[in-house]
């Protein structure tokens, strides 16, 4: 992934704060890289059901360590390639963005979207219905893995909308290893499955990028 910053925290935080018991058994909950083929085959198979969908099930651009920036302007800033300008009330009104899906550099931030990278609907078909509320808005502002929310042109996230890679995948040749790599591990962090022609999909589209890797921490 293109990324600059950790979202969340700081470098300087990092320096700064001591390594905890909390901070050993998070980094004891991260999963080592997998290729991407091995990956694939860890995601469980079953059938999808949109049944009961609605958007609103997930609460989602939330402000959830107030501090004025919801979780849209949050993921604006920490995938700025230059300083971003922030005006009152955490508006970010300009920036240097890469969207990886087609390749397009974009500094109005009102030419992005923020894009799950695993659907809201999809999620829902594929385990998410069975969740809790606090989970579906947790999964729906997650911030503490950069390959969950990504700022992307309006363009092509609603291009995208709520399909999987069965049907859907980024318009630039080259992102499309990544990507994969990026739904495998959502999928993964969030324990969501595939049905199978998903499955299918991923398997071939892993079985074209060699040594690709994935890596993911499982959501608390």
């Amino acid at each position: 992934m293109f990324k600059i910053a950790l979202r969340g925290v700081t470098a300087a935080a990092l320096l700064t704060v001591p390594l905890t018991t909390t901070a050993v058994a998070d980094s004891a909950r991260h999963v080592a890289p997998l290729p991407l083929t091995a990956a694939v085959d860890l995601l469980p198979t079953a059938v999808e059901s949109r049944d009961g969908y609605q958007r609103a099930a997930f609460k989602h651009w939330v402000d959830a360590d107030r501090d004025s920036c919801n979780t849209r302007a949050e993921v604006l800033i920490a995938e700025s390639r230059v300083q971003p300008t922030i005006e009152a009330g955490c508006k970010v009104t300009a920036g240097e963005w890469y969207s990886y899906y087609d390749g397009v550099t974009v500094t109005a931030p009102g030419g992005l979207d923020i894009d799950h990278m695993v659907p809201l609907a999809e999620a829902w078909d594929s385990g998410a219905s069975a969740w809790t509320a606090a989970r579906r808005e947790a999964y729906a502002n997650d911030l503490d893995a950069d390959r969950s929310l990504v700022a992307v042109t309006a363009k092509t996230n609603r291009s995208k909308a709520d399909q999987d890679p069965a049907d859907w995948l980024p318009p630039l040749a080259d992102a499309r290893c990544t990507y994969t790599a990026d739904w495998v591990a959502t999928k993964l962090r969030w324990l969501l499955t595939v049905d199978d022609r998903e499955r299918a999909t991923l398997a071939g589209l892993a079985e074209g990028c060699g040594q690709q890797p994935v890596e993911y921490e499982p959501a608390p």
